[in-house]
């Protein structure tokens, strides 16, 4: 059974909360909304006891997520996340707003110092401000229907080469030198994804309905502006978006297009295809780095070991325990991401291994996010052992920049090396029109809430044509409509895509510091950042790195022709 918290027990007893039973929260939420708070002190502890509750109750919520998430297949573990957001997520939010509130006003009463408190009293009134009971029940819908969606996504498979397979199985095919087996793997997946693309549609048009509702609710005229205040993006603008996807559109795309086009002369193939964009121009066969997930696993402990900077343990670390699920499976939920337990202060990461060196990259860059949890989780605050997303993913980025040189653990030989320096490099070339893509449609979807499916298809095409590779696409319409379905951040996480951009510039700063000062320095400069947690505003947290938070035209072109430069020479070496 709960105990019930009083002042003096509240620490233990939380311990003994069952954090996914509203039964067994309720009482710990009453508790800390009736506590009587008469001074300064008072509330500074007030607001300790409320991290812990608030650190279990996310703890519960990611141990069902984990579970549903690692097998989309079982019926236990959906219906588990499907009462979750029936029964405790509304009760949950609207108990964490009358704390939110609470805690709003006691700041008002009792002054608290505003270097250590202002980010998480800034925080909680806007939270205050934003919320509306209204909503609750349309948030509760729009977590369903992303269970849904990743439901479908999970569920794809395609029957290749006489075997049922996943589609991150399916993406190791187009790194193949025989052009007919890539193309047939293409449009297997193709073929396959279109099967679900009117369902995956009408669960779209369903989120766009309800969450133009939920910002109408909160007195917005757009969705757009709503996530904007509830981001918390209080360090830029929309137009710093559009000067963003300018600046890509003028500096990358450009060398993109250049990398495209030397791409189709080295394959002696006109026009290149989007089944030849993954390949190894040269016809040399895939990258294979591993050949299982515990050889992915020996050999980032063996890469970590050698940065030392206490990396090493803190990697060695995820080891142990449930702390990895890797490897690619029928049933499981597409992509990659790092939770972090809050109550238990473990992170848990999550991906799809197919033996691919973007395998690598995404098991180091994971770790990153893990990195920077474990680098503040001594925080008692547990606001403040997130960080805004823009810095988050810097972290995480920045330890595929600054790991590249070690990744002979995974290659036996010069070339292989380069070869994988090479793709990280012209990867984030890639990258930054896509998140300029991403971003701009979301804005385009969210400020015509009520266009139809035909608009919103012409709409991405004009996107899609703006930022693209230089590839033909003919006779492949169908296909080059609905790629945005598989942007999983569209679907549960709307608004959440041009951080990447925003961050891989952060780190593209610390990769070039590492390059000028050494890498000790830079991983120094690291650490110090992910340290402070999200305790302070974003600019000073890229600060505290030593890095610029500026993601304009100037900043763009000068990290864009410092890629171009080590990619040359990667090429001549």
């Amino acid at each position: 059974m709960t105990t019930t918290p009083t002042p003096d027990t509240f620490t233990d007893a939380v311990a003994s909360m069952r954090p996914t039973e509203w039964d067994s929260i309720k009482p710990f939420a009453a508790e800390l909304e009736e506590r009587p708070v008469t001074s300064a002190d008072a509330l500074t502890q007030w607001l300790r006891d409320r991290s812990d509750f608030d650190a279990a109750c996310s703890e519960g919520r990611a141990t069902l997520y984990i579970t549903m998430t690692r097998h989309t297949d079982d019926e236990s573990a959906a219906g588990a996340w499907t009462k979750y957001l029936d029964e405790v997520q509304p009760n949950l939010q609207r108990a964490s707003f009358q704390l939110d509130r609470r805690q709003h006003e006691l700041a008002q009463e009792y002054k608290l110092d505003p270097n250590r408190y202002g980010v998480l009293l800034r925080d909680t009134a806007v939270d205050v401000e934003l919320f509306r009971d209204e909503n609750v029940p349309i948030e509760t819908e729009l977590g369903k229907l992303d269970q849904r969606y990743d439901a479908l996504m999970g569920a794809m498979t395609v029957m290749f080469d006489g075997k049922e397979r996943t589609m991150p199985e399916m993406s190791t095919f187009l790194e193949q030198t025989d052009r007919s087996v890539r193309e047939a793997a293409w449009r297997g997946m193709a073929e396959r994804r279109q099967q679900d693309r009117d369902e995956i549609h009408d669960i779209f048009e369903t989120m766009v309905k309800q969450r133009d509702t939920l910002a109408h609710n909160a007195g917005f005229e757009n969705y757009r502006d709503y996530m904007f205040q509830r981001r918390k993006r209080f360090d830029y603008t929309p137009q710093d978006c559009a000067n963003f996807h300018d600046a890509c559109e003028k500096h990358v795309v450009p060398l993109m297009r250049s990398m495209d086009r030397r791409r189709s002369r080295v394959m002696t193939v006109s026009p290149l295809r989007p089944w030849d964009l993954s390949v190894d121009p040269k016809g040399r066969p895939p990258l294979h780095p591993f050949e299982n997930a515990a050889e992915l696993t020996d050999k980032t402990c063996r890469l970590f070991d050698r940065m030392g900077a206490g990396l090493d343990e803190m990697f060695a670390s995820l080891t142990e325990g449930v702390c990895l699920d890797l490897e690619s499976r029928k049933g499981k939920a597409p992509g990659g991401y790092q939770y972090m337990r809050d109550a238990s202060r473990t992170p848990f990461i999550f991906m799809n291994a197919a033996g691919l060196h973007g395998d690598v990259r995404t098991l180091i860059h994971e770790a990153g996010h893990a990195f920077h949890s474990m680098l503040c989780r001594e925080e008692p605050l547990v606001h403040y052992r997130h960080s805004p997303i823009e810095f988050a993913e810097v972290a995480s980025m920045s330890m595929e920049l600054l790991t590249m040189d070690e990744w002979d653990v995974f290659y036996d030989n010069e070339e292989d090396l380069r070869r994988a320096k090479r793709d990280q490099l012209e990867g984030i070339i890639s990258l930054l029109p896509w998140v300029a893509t991403i971003d701009s449609f979301q804005h385009w979807i969210y400020l015509n809430p009520s266009h139809s499916r035909g608009a919103r298809t012409e709409a991405w095409l004009d996107m899609f044509g703006r930022f693209t590779h230089e590839a033909s696409w003919e006779g492949l319409d169908d296909t080059r409509e609905i790629i945005w379905q598989r942007q999983g951040h569209l679907f549960g996480v709307p608004f959440y895509y041009i951080e990447y951009g925003i961050a891989q510039l952060g780190a593209l700063q610390l990769w070039l510091m590492s390059k000028e000062k050494g890498l000790p320095a830079a991983l120094d400069a690291y650490k110090a950042a992910l340290s402070i947690g999200g305790a302070q505003p974003l600019p000073k947290l890229f600060e505290a790195a030593g890095i610029e938070f500026d993601f304009g035209s100037a900043i763009v072109e000068r990290l864009v022709d410092a890629l171009h430069t080590e990619l040359e020479q990667l090429a001549t070496s």
